[in-house]
């Protein structure tokens, strides 16, 4: 029988990077992004392997559009026990936001460009499946963001992300103003072409390139990240995950966007506020036993170990040259 998520689930999800993953995996779904040649190729080879492993086993070969089509079939189908994306960080994210209200175990096969949420590359596919099925994978509970938002016309719309949520205005507009409070207090007032509220999750996409933090990927904080301020002195700000957020736009000159994990697009204007709050509910994403999360960081961002190209090997002498450089 598929297993649906339990009071067991949310706990070893909430457990830390080193609780297990759940054995016993009946139920596989795969998601493949199926714009990529080598997610095709990969196919061939991983059907054949995977199926007489489980008891059932999909595969979707749209991940992009399973958001889509599950929501018109809502009701109807289980929950698996394990989802695998065959993908990016884009077909990840819809997998997540497929099953945003009944978190499944999913394991990312990298085949995009930087795959951060993926924990394993392409060419160790066999090998990390292994482990899982083995009950070996470690769970990264990954927060998610609520987003809440309130407008003159309809009703509200409520949205998850996993990475961030972002308020941005259209391409040839001026620039947002953005009253932020946190809780009851007023905090300040952002001119600028917009504001990424993140996850850590989310730290290494978006806001990474609008100049925030890198967090690590379990930890519980809120990262607000402007985008291109007007002002010198709006910096990023590191919050607490308990903290409830009100962005309100207080002066636009057209239609501003929220946008949710670069999948969701909700049209806002002035004088509509959005409300953001931690889920109680991390996501279970998984990654490989004894993962190292700054040999992810260099593997994707292509740290060296020194100028010249040699990875420094720890405890190795340094010779330091007349102008005191390393």
């Amino acid at each position: 029988m598929p297993r649906k998520e339990t009071a067991a689930t949310r706990s070893a999800a909430r457990a830390g990077p080193d609780a297990r993953a759940n054995q016993g995996i009946a139920r596989v779904l795969v998601l493949a992004d199926g714009r990529k040649e080598d997610v095709h190729a990969l196919l061939v080879r991983l059907e054949p392997w995977l199926a007489p492993k489980v008891e059932s086993l999909e595969v979707e070969r749209d991940a992009r559009g399973f958001y889509r089509a599950r929501s018109e079939a809502a009701g109807k189908e289980g929950a698996p026990d394990l989802v695998v994306v065959l993908g990016g960080d884009g077909a990840i994210l819809g997998a997540v936001r497929a099953f945003a209200d009944n978190p499944v175990p999913t394991i990312g096969i990298n085949f995009g460009r930087v795959g951060f949420l993926a924990a394993a590359e392409s060419s160790h596919w066999e090998e990390v499946l292994g482990e899982i099925l083995a009950g070996k994978a470690v769970v990264e509970p990954r927060s998610r963001l609520i987003a809440e938002l309130e407008t003159a016309e309809g009703a509200p719309v409520r949205a998850v992300a996993l990475n961030d949520v972002v308020l941005t205005r259209g391409a040839y507009q001026g620039l947002l103003e953005i009253a932020l409070s946190i809780g009851e207090e007023w905090v300040t007032n952002y001119r600028a072409d917009g504001l990424i509220v993140s996850t850590a999750s989310g730290s290494t996409a978006y806001s990474l390139a609008a100049g925030g933090p890198i967090l690590a990927p379990t930890m519980q904080d809120l990262v607000l990240t402007p985008i291109s301020p007007q002002s010198l002195s709006h910096r990023t700000i590191l919050l607490p995950g308990s903290s409830e957020l009100r962005l309100a736009i207080t002066s636009a000159s057209g239609i501003t966007t929220l946008v949710v994990d670069g999948q969701g697009f909700y049209p806002m204007q002035q004088g509509d506020q959005v409300r953001l709050r931690m889920h109680p509910d991390p996501y279970p994403l998984l990654a490989r036993p004894g993962e190292d999360f700054f040999k992810r960081l260099r593997e994707r961002l292509g740290w060296r170990g020194s100028l010249e190209g040699d990875a420094f090997q720890p405890g190795a002498p340094r010779e330091i040259d007349a102008s005191g450089g390393l």
